[in-house]
């Protein structure tokens, strides 16, 4: 594996900051380029096989996924074999410059090697060590491997996702993955800011099942407060009506009525006045009591007009409002382009969300190469 010398840029946030990226697939990847996009030194260290999003693809790029390239760029690369004493002698060498570890493998694969926690705090007192797991290394799922899908599964993501007559569906993205990727990165942050003041590093335990329990608002507090199990509704919200997709013409929008204000000024806009005066539809309560209702009259009123003008109209009018579009049209719209959301170049892929007056973040590397 090839390592890239990155250009000269303006120091980001975390300047100064190295990272030791041990992790691999997703969560990982996610959280350390992240810190990289943001002028961190991230090396990224692979196993002599290479990460395996190397080969999730098509597409390919460079010998690599687009899956891989999209969450390892701003790192630079770095092959060692953590089953040999040569490469865990290589590793700990590099500890000894560094400020973060990030790992995820299998709790107790580190401490098997010679390199847990309690080993890594003694000999290197200011390191943060993040590790990410399936179920962290304790209690009843303690040590057993966790992937995204099977994460979403146990924690009732799946159960509550999907159309009420269909199945239990998974979320179209790695969201439990991801959800962990930035607990992760947060985690970091909160253990150097405190390192700051006491001087000493910190173990920061990222499990896939607390950050998947964490996003299941508000169903889980939902059922903690009534008791009722929560279940599939497509794309209605269990707490809010109108909150829905709306068949249109020719595609459908997204309706996001929050409140009883805005609902009068959907009424309103489409010249419905009797909607808002129906006592059926007078408050929120009202309105998620007979939400079917009302969505066949809305839907009714829809029927002939095209999805993207009446989103932009209503949307335009204070109704917040979206039409339903595909990855394409999302990527290639004029506001993604505003908000300089695509990084161009050899390896394409999506900017970081966190945009910071001064020290914004920068694109120094592309993901190591495989050659």
């Amino acid at each position: 594996m090839t390592d890239r010398t990155a250009p000269e840029t303006p120091p980001g946030s975390l300047a100064g900051i190295t990272v030791i990226d041990l992790s691999r697939v997703l969560g990982g990847p996610y959280c350390t380029q992240m810190l990289g996009d943001h002028g961190a030194d991230v090396l990224k260290i692979e196993p002599p096989q290479g990460d395996e999003t190397r080969v999730w693809g098509p597409p390919l790029a460079d010998g690599s996924s687009a899956y891989f390239h999209g969450v390892n760029r701003n790192k630079r690369g770095l092959t060692l074999d953590l089953k040999t004493d040569t490469g865990r002698a290589a590793l700990l060498g590099l500890l000894a410059g560094a400020d973060v570890l990030v790992e995820n493998f299998k709790p107790g694969t580190m401490e098997g090697w010679g390199l847990g926690v309690d080993l890594l705090a003694e000999r290197f007192p200011r390191l943060v060590h993040c590790r990410i797991s399936g179920f962290g290394a304790d209690g009843p799922l303690g040590g057993l491997p966790g992937y995204d899908a099977a994460v979403q599964a146990m924690t009732g993501l799946m159960s509550i996702n999907g159309d009420e007559a269909g199945v239990p569906t998974r979320l179209g993205v790695p969201v439990v993955d991801m959800a962990s990727g930035l607990n992760a990165a947060v985690g970091i942050l909160l253990a150097l800011v405190e390192r700051d003041r006491s001087g000493r590093g910190q173990f920061v335990d990222i499990a896939l099942f607390d950050c998947a329990l964490s996003i299941l608002h508000p169903h889980s507090v939902n059922f903690l407060s009534s008791g009722v199990v929560p279940g599939r509704s497509g794309n209605a919200h269990p707490n809010i009506a109108p909150y829905d997709s709306f068949a249109c013409s020719d595609g459908a929008i997204f309706l996001a009525v929050g409140n009883d204000g805005q609902f009068v000024k959907l009424c309103a806009m489409l010249d419905t006045p009797d909607l808002a005066a129906d006592p059926r539809f007078a408050t929120n309560r009202d309105r998620t009591a007979h939400r079917d209702a009302l969505k066949a009259l809305l839907e009714g009123r829809f029927a002939a007009e095209a999805a993207a003008p009446l989103a932009a109209r209503l949307i335009g009018g204070g109704v917040p409002c979206a039409p339903v579009l595909t990855v394409a049209q999302a990527l290639a719209h004029p506001h993604t382009g505003h908000r300089e959301m695509i990084v161009p170049g050899e390896f394409p892929g999506i900017a970081a969300p966190v945009k910071l007056s001064r020290t914004p973040a920068s694109y120094r590397l592309p993901s190591p190469s495989a050659r």
